[in-house]
């Protein structure tokens, strides 16, 4: 299960980082996060780029309302995600681990 964090702007969801993968894309849920992989490496935030890129795809949301809170340097990551109920947030991150 994924541990989502209510915010005073929207949701917080952890994120355990896969920079440099072959395969991309979400790949499943690990210790309490949701393991995204991209083929970005982790330099000069590139890596941090591609998850924003990679999140806001798969949760069918705006760019804008993927922000990067906690995390920067290190594999297991913070996101906030905006406008986007945690109620809902939490079918569509079902519905991709179902996938």
């Amino acid at each position: 299960m994924i541990a989502l964090t209510d915010h005073a702007e929207g949701v917080v969801l952890p994120v355990r980082a896969q920079p440099g993968a072959k395969r991309i894309g979400v790949q499943g849920e690990r210790a309490g996060a949701l393991k995204v992989a991209v083929a970005a490496p982790p330099q000069d935030g590139r890596a941090n780029q591609a998850l924003i890129e990679a999140l806001h795809a798969a949760l069918g949301v705006k760019r804008s309302q993927v922000e990067l809170i906690g995390g920067q340097t290190n594999r297991d990551k913070r996101f906030l995600i905006r406008g986007v109920p945690r109620a809902e947030l939490e079918a569509r991150i079902a519905k991709l681990l179902s996938e």
